[in-house]
C-alpha cells in the first residue's frame, strides 16, 4: 500500500557541524527565475518538522489496520497511543527548541503530536540559523497564476547535532502558496424560488434537469437531454441523488473541514442559506472552529475566496449529514495548510477530514512537504481518520502547467481522492443521468455552436485526475488501474462525487456586495458531499470511523456505480471559470458539451482518472465498511 512514498530527506554533507537537508530547495526555485532579495527584517513564521520513530514500523501498522481480513483490521490507536509509540519524544523537542532559541527564534508552540515546533524569526534570523540565503522567485504555478515568491537559493543546513530528528523547515519558501480552493459559485438571485424556471425560449435557470431548456438557440442533444443551467440543487435534490431517507443525518460522527482564514458569518450564512434553499438549519453547538491565534498574508491570499470555500464545505457536508457534527480548522494564511491539518489529525475529534484544496501540480512540491504529509497521512490512517482531498477543477492541468500532471496532497496514496460527476437531477429528486465532469465549451455564432478557442482550447472545467510522478501503484490499485493508465503509478481519483457547477448545489454566503445565493461546484463540492456520505454510512453501520478507504473501495463495489459517458448539454449566458479554467468573459450564448473530454482525460467503462472506480450510489449508506 505504501510502495513509492517519498523517505525522509537524507542528511548530505555540509560545512564544517551542519549537515544538509536536501530536498528542501523548491525546484521552481532556479537562478533564471530570480528576480529579488528578501529584506532581511522580514518576519516568517516557520514549522520545524520532527521525524517519527520507526516510521516502517508505521507504515506495516498502517496497512495491516486497513486491510480487510487482517487481524488488526480496524484496532485503531488514538492520538495518544499514536504519539506515544512513534511520536518525537519529549527530549527530542526540547533539544530543537534549545537551539531554535539560541539561534534567535522566538518558539511559539509545539504541536500536540510534537510533529511541529511553530517559530518566528527575521529573514536575517533564519538564514543564520539554516545556513541559507533567501530570494524572490517568479513562478507560475499549476492554476494559471504568475506569484513571486520567497525561497532558499539553496538547500538548508542545521547543526549535526540535530539534524537526525529534523525532517523538514516549513515556512522558508512558499511552496504552500500555491495551494488554491477548488470550488466556483453562480450567483442566482431567488434562485430557486418558485417559477424560477420555465420552458420555451426563456434563459431562466432549471431547478431540476431540463426544466427550463432555451429553445431560441440550436438544440445540439436529443430531447430531455439539453437543458439550461441549474439553480443550484437544494437539500432535497442533493439528498436524492444518493437516496438518503430523513434516518440518514450522520448523528453522532463528526467531519472536520480544513481551510485557511475564517468566515465570521458562516453560521448565519448557513442557517440563512437552510432557510431559503431548503435544508436544516445548524443546530446550538453544532458546528465548532479550531482558530489560529492572528492572520497573516491577507493581502495576497484572498481570503474571500477561502471564505466562499468554507460556506461550501459546510453547507455541502451539512446538506448531506444534517445529524453530523462539523469541526472547522483554519490556517492562519494560506501558505500553511499543513498544521491545521496536522492538528486535525493529532485532535482526533472527527472520524472524516475533508480537504478542498490543492496544489496544482507535483513538479512544485519540494520533498521535504511530501515528507510531512506521509507523516501525517500515516497518523490518520492508523488512527482510522479518513482523509479525503479534493483531485481538482483543471482536468489534467496541461492548460496551465504545459503537460497533464496530478495534482497533490490528492496523489498521496495514503488519501481517498475525490473527482467529480456531473448529474441531472429530474423532478422527482432522482438522478436522470450521471456522468464524468470534463466539460467543453461552445459559443453561439453565425446561428452554429463553434468550439471555444480560449487560452486552455474548448476546456470548460473538469474534475481532477491523472497518473502521479511521485508515487508507485499503491497495492490496492493492482490489477484495478489498467497498467498502460498507470504506467506503475498511483492513479488519481479514487472516487467521485457531484461537482459540476452547471448541475450544481446550491449555497449561500455574505460576500463583500451582501447575501449572495447560487449554484456553486468543483471537486470542492465533491469532497465535503462524500464526507457527509460517509457520516451517515457510519450511522447506518453502527460504528465510529471506517479509517483508510481505499482498500474497501477498490475490493467492494457494492453501493458504487460505474460512471459512463452520457450525450448531454447545458445552455448558459456565463461560463464558470473554477478561479483558474479559462473562459470567455461576460454574458453570451454559451452551450458546455457535458463529459466531453476535452483533455487526455475521459470517462470510461471501469477506473477511470475522472470518476475513479465510480460515485456512491443508493445503497451505497447501508452496504459501504462491511
Amino acid at each position: 500500500m505504501l510502495a513509492g512514498i517519498a523517505v525522509p530527506a537524507a542528511a548530505q554533507p555540509g560545512q564544517g557541524d551542519r549537515v544538509v537537508v536536501d530536498g528542501s530547495a523548491p525546484s521552481w526555485a532556479s537562478p533564471s527565475a530570480k528576480v529579488g532579495t528578501v529584506p532581511a527584517g522580514e518576519r516568517r513564521h516557520i514549522q520545524v518538522a520532527l521525524g517519527l520513530r520507526d516510521e516502517r514500523g508505521a507504515e506495516a501498522l498502517a496497512k495491516s489496520l486497513s486491510t480487510p481480513g487482517s487481524g488488526n483490521y480496524r484496532k485503531f490507536l488514538s492520538s495518544r497511543e499514536f504519539t506515544d509509540r512513534f511520536g518525537p519524544d519529549q527530549s527530542t523537542v526540547d533539544r530543537i527548541r534549545d537551539w531554535l532559541t539560541r539561534s534567535g527564534l522566538r518558539v511559539e508552540g509545539v504541536a500536540a503530536n510534537r510533529h511541529f515546533i511553530n517559530a518566528v524569526g527575521t529573514t536575517g534570523q533564519l538564514e543564520s540559523a539554516f545556513g541559507v540565503t533567501l530570494a524572490k522567485y517568479r513562478h507560475r504555478t499549476g492554476d494559471g497564476r504568475t506569484l513571486t515568491l520567497a525561497a532558499p537559493q539553496s538547500a538548508l543546513s542545521v547543526p549535526r547535532a540535530v539534524r537526525g530528528q529534523i525532517t523538514a523547515v516549513l515556512g522558508l519558501d512558499d511552496s504552500a502558496q500555491t495551494a488554491t480552493p477548488a470550488h466556483t459559485f453562480r450567483p442566482v438571485p431567488n434562485a430557486t424560488a418558485p417559477g424560477a424556471g420555465a420552458a420555451g425560449n426563456s434563459t431562466s435557470c432549471a431547478r431540476y434537469w431540463a426544466e427550463a431548456n432555451d429553445q431560441s438557440v440550436p438544440q445540439k442533444y436529443a430531447s430531455g437531454m439539453q437543458s439550461n443551467a441549474n439553480c443550484g440543487y437544494n437539500a432535497a435534490q442533493m439528498r436524492g441523488i444518493y437516496g438518503l431517507t430523513d434516518a440518514r443525518t450522520g448523528a453522532g460522527r463528526t467531519i472536520a473541514i480544513v481551510g485557511a482564514y475564517a468566515s465570521k458569518t458562516v453560521v448565519a450564512d448557513a442557517n440563512r442559506a437552510a432557510g431559503e434553499l431548503g435544508g436544516k438549519p445548524l443546530a446550538a453547538g453544532q458546528y465548532s472552529e479550531v482558530l489560529p491565534p492572528s492572520y497573516q498574508d491577507q493581502d495576497t491570499c484572498a481570503p474571500e475566496s477561502w471564505n466562499g470555500e468554507q460556506a461550501l464545505d459546510v453547507q455541502a457536508s451539512h446538506m448531506m449529514a444534517p445529524g453530523a457534527g462539523l469541526r472547522y480548522y483554519a490556517a492562519s494564511t494560506c501558505k500553511d495548510l499543513f498544521t491545521p491539518l496536522n492538528q486535525a489529525v493529532s485532535d482526533d475529534k472527527a472520524a472524516v477530514i475533508s480537504n478542498s484544496w490543492l496544489i496544482p501540480g507535483e513538479s512544485a512540491v519540494p520533498r521535504t512537504t511530501i515528507d510531512q504529509m506521509n507523516q501525517i497521512a500515516l497518523q490518520a490512517a492508523i488512527q482510522g481518520v479518513s482523509l479525503l482531498f479534493a483531485s481538482g477543477d483543471s482536468g489534467d492541468n496541461s492548460g496551465p502547467n504545459g503537460h497533464p500532471e496530478a495534482s497533490f496532497p490528492a496523489s498521496h496514496p495514503l488519501v481517498t481522492a475525490v473527482g467529480g460527476t456531473s448529474v441531472g437531477v429530474g423532478a422527482d429528486n432522482k438522478p436522470v443521468f450521471t456522468t464524468g465532469w470534463e466539460n467543453s465549451g461552445n459559443t453561439l455564432s453565425g446561428g452554429k455552436w463553434v468550439p471555444q478557442s480560449d487560452a486552455d482550447g474548448p476546456f470548460a472545467g473538469g474534475a481532477g485526475g491523472g497518473t502521479s510522478r511521485l508515487f508507485d501503484a499503491p497495492d490496492y490499485q493492482s490489477g484495478v488501474v489498467p497498467a498502460a493508465m498507470s504506467h506503475g503509478k498511483r492513479s488519481i481519483p479514487d472516487i467521485s462525487a457531484a461537482a459540476d457547477a452547471e448541475t450544481g448545489i446550491a449555497i449561500g454566503y455574505s460576500t463583500s456586495n451582501g447575501f449572495v445565493t447560487g449554484a456553486s461546484g468543483g471537486t470542492s463540492e465533491a469532497s465535503p458531499v462524500f464526507a457527509g456520505l460517509l457520516a451517515d454510512a457510519m450511522q447506518a453501520r453502527d460504528t465510529d470511523r471506517f479509517g483508510f478507504l481505499n482498500n474497501a473501495i477498490y475490493s467492494d463495489h457494492t453501493g458504487i456505480d460505474d460512471v459512463l459517458p452520457v450525450q448531454a448539454g447545458v445552455s448558459t449566458q456565463i461560463m464558470p471559470s473554477y478561479g483558474h479554467v479559462s473562459t470567455p468573459p461576460g454574458r453570451g450564448k454559451y452551450l458546455v458539451d457535458l463529459g466531453s473530454a476535452p483533455q487526455t482525460l475521459k470517462t470510461s467503462k471501469g477506473y477511470d482518472q475522472v470518476t475513479g472506480e465510480g460515485t456512491p450510489n443508493r445503497e451505497f449508506v447501508t452496504n459501504f465498511g462491511k
